[in-house]
């Protein structure tokens, strides 16, 4: 076997002159993290799921300032980022749809419902439709085998999906408004 090494640490230029890793996040992450484990490098998922809460995806930005907080190289922060699926570098829609494709899901239907919202929608997995509204995911297992085929909304669990209905759902969800007419703003959990 050999292995291929090459510098994944991609550039970037967007910068803002105040911190995406606040100064109320990184005591939140010291005070809730590093003392259950032996080094704080290990608090880097917990960060990233703390950050994701706050600003919906991994500001590229952040990288650095993760690597600062935590004491490892850039290029670790990058790498762990870009492995995990839940999360993005790139912002995401209002609600993230993630379609499993572990067997169960695969064998139930899984594959068919990703189709009906490809056609519908006109997006792949991993792209945003153009309105910001919905962002595909197609994510390994979810954990939820007797309720295949499923998706997270947001972090919202629906199982036993079929094609149609489960679009039609996405579809009212996407076009819900305020009583002013603007798009209505996501919350943590979504019920369709």
């Amino acid at each position: 076997m050999t292995w291929l090494v090459e510098d994944r640490l991609k550039p970037y230029a967007a910068r803002r002159a105040e911190p995406y890793l606040t100064d109320a996040i990184k005591t939140q992450v010291a005070e809730k993290y590093f003392p259950r484990y032996p080094r704080k490098q290990a608090a880097l998922l917990p960060l990233f799921h703390r950050l994701r809460q706050e600003y919906g995806y991994i500001p590229e930005q952040a990288i650095d300032e993760t690597a600062d907080f935590l004491g490892i190289a850039r290029a670790e922060v990058q790498d762990a980022v870009s492995f995990y699926e839940e999360f993005r570098l790139t912002p995401s829609g209002e609600y993230v749809i993630s379609v499993c494709r572990s067997i169960s899901c695969e064998l139930c239907g899984s594959r068919a419902v990703l189709e009906r919202i490809r056609h519908v929608f006109g997006v792949d997995p991993g792209e945003t439709t153009a309105d910001h509204k919905i962002t595909v995911l197609e994510v390994e297992c979810l954990g939820a085998c007797e309720q295949a085929p499923c998706a997270l909304v947001n972090e919202d669990l629906h199982g036993h999906l079929e094609p149609d209905n489960f679009v039609r759902k996405l579809q009212a969800l996407s076009a819900a408004r305020d009583d002013q007419g603007r798009a209505a703003a996501p919350t943590g959990r979504t019920h369709i």
